[in-house]
């Protein structure tokens, strides 16, 4: 009974989750695309490099706006800029 009490927590929570990837998944994501930056950068593909960067930097701001939970305020904002 209190396996099937534990399960239902963790399954209904995601504050755990979203912690372990904010300390673990970012700074790895972000050590890659460092190293990444540096093979291209060695090759002379300064343009790949830049698209590289701009993906990541669109990564990041969509993974903020999911783990903070503010993606409804985000909608609003962006339906602002269209609707006036």
């Amino acid at each position: 009974m209190n396996t099937l009490a534990a399960l239902s927590s963790a399954t209904g929570d995601t504050a755990n989750l979203q912690a372990w990837i904010k300390e673990n998944i970012i700074p790895l994501l972000l050590l890659l695309i460092a190293v990444m930056l540096f093979v291209f950068a060695q090759r002379g593909d300064n343009a790949k490099a830049m698209r590289v960067v701009a993906g990541v930097v669109i990564a990041l701001a969509v993974l903020g706006v999911a783990t903070t939970g503010r993606a409804d305020d985000v909608g609003t904002w962006l339906a602002s800029l269209v609707t006036g």
